[in-house]
C-alpha cells in the first residue's frame, strides 16, 4: 500500500496528479464524512496538504502517528498548531516568496479601488446614476503617506509599488529594517495617525490578533483608508464596521475576513468599502507556482531530501 496523503484541498491549478504517483491521495474535501475518513486512514497518513481555510490542530496531529509533513498552500501558517507539529517531529512547509508580488499587486488594486472609487463607479454606470449626476470625487495618491504594517516579503513589494506612485512610504513592525529607506514606527497608533492609507501585510496569529482596534482606527481618522491583504484576524472586525458606519475612517479595501468565507453583511450596503474573496495570490501563474512548491516539499520529505521552504519552529 502506498503512503497516504491527506489532502484538505485540490492543490490549486496544478492539481494532485504528481502526488498520486507516490501516494494514495485521500481527497478529504470531497468526502461526505471527513471525520470518518480520517479515522479510516489515520494510521497510514504521512503527509497533509492544506490551506489557510483548514485548521490543523494538535488533536489531529497527534491522531496521526506516522505523520511527517504538513504542507500548506499559503505563506501564512497560523492555521497550523506549529508547536504541536514540533512536539511530534512533524515538519511544516509553506509557500513564501512566490506569491509576494501577486499579493502586493492585489493590495495596490484595492488601494486604487478605494481611492478612485472604482467599484462604486462601475455600479454608478450600471444603475444609471451617471445619467442624472456626476459621481463624487475620489482621492489622489501622489504625495500621500502610506503606512505599511509588516515590511516582509509582501510589504516590501507594496512599498516599492507605492513609491512608484510618488507616495511617502513609512512602516511599522517588530523591528527596524536598516536596509530600507523608509521611516520606521514602533507604535501602531502613531503610524496610523500619520498615514492617509494603512496597508496591512503582516502575519496572522496571536501576536497580531486585533492589532487594528478602535484606537488605531480613530488614529487613522476620517480621511484615512484601511487596506487589508494580511489576515482577517489582524483587524477587530466589529470595530472596523462601526468606524465605517460612523464615517470615522474614510473607507476600506478588504481581501480577508475574520471568518472566511462568511463576510459580515453590514459591509454590503457600504459604498466606501471594496470587498474581495481572498484573491491576493489568485492568478493561474502564481497558484501554479504555489502548487508545485507544495508538491516539491512533500516529495522531498518522503525522499529524505532538503525541504525547499520549511517553517522554522
Amino acid at each position: 500500500m502506498k503512503p497516504v496523503l491527506l489532502s484538505f484541498h485540490g492543490n490549486g491549478v496544478l492539481g494532485l496528479d504528481q502526488l498520486e504517483e507516490t501516494f494514495e491521495v485521500v481527497k478529504l474535501y470531497k468526502e461526505k464524512d471527513p471525520e470518518a475518513t480520517i479515522q479510516k486512514y489515520k494510521d497510514d497518513v504521512v503527509a497533509i496538504n492544506c490551506t489557510v481555510s483548514h485548521k490543523i490542530s494538535r488533536k489531529l496531529i497527534e491522531a496521526l502517528p506516522k505523520l511527517q509533513i504538513i504542507a500548506t498552500f499559503s505563506v501564512g501558517y497560523d492555521h497550523i498548531d506549529v508547536q504541536a507539529a514540533k512536539d511530534n517531529n512533524v515538519v511544516v512547509t509553506n509557500t513564501p516568496d512566490v506569491l509576494c508580488a501577486e499579493t502586493a499587486d492585489t493590495g495596490m488594486a484595492l488601494l486604487l479601488a478605494v481611492s478612485k472609487r472604482l467599484a462604486e463607479g462601475d455600479m454608478y454606470i450600471r444603475v444609471g446614476k451617471w445619467l442624472a449626476a456626476d459621481m463624487p470625487l475620489g482621492v489622489s495618491l501622489e504625495g500621500k503617506t502610506v503606512g505599511i504594517v509588516g515590511l516582509g516579503g509582501i510589504g516590501s513589494k507594496v512599498a516599492k509599488r507605492c513609491a512608484a506612485f510618488d507616495m511617502n512610504v513609512v512602516y511599522y513592525g517588530p523591528r527596524e529594517k536598516k536596509d530600507y529607506p523608509y521611516k520606521y514606527y514602533d507604535d501602531i497608533t502613531e503610524i496610523a495617525k500619520d498615514s492617509d492609507f494603512l496597508i496591512l501585510t503582516c502575519p496572522g496569529g496571536e501576536a497580531t490578533a486585533n492589532l487594528i482596534d478602535a484606537n488605531v482606527l480613530d488614529a487613522l481618522g476620517e480621511k484615512g483608508f484601511l487596506i487589508n491583504i494580511a489576515r482577517g484576524s489582524v483587524v477587530d472586525e466589529p470595530a472596523l464596521i462601526e468606524a465605517l458606519q460612523a464615517k470615522r475612517i474614510a473607507g476600506a479595501g478588504l481581501d480577508v475576513f475574520a471568518k472566511e468565507p462568511h463576510v459580515p453583511e453590514e459591509y454590503f450596503s457600504m459604498d466606501n468599502v471594496v470587498l474581495l474573496p481572498h484573491i491576493g495570490s489568485a492568478t493561474v501563474e502564481t497558484r501554479t507556482k504555489m502548487g508545485q512548491l507544495v508538491i516539491d516539499n512533500i516529495l522531498a520529505q518522503l525522499a529524505g531530501k532538503l525541504l525547499l521552504t520549511e517553517v522554522k519552529i
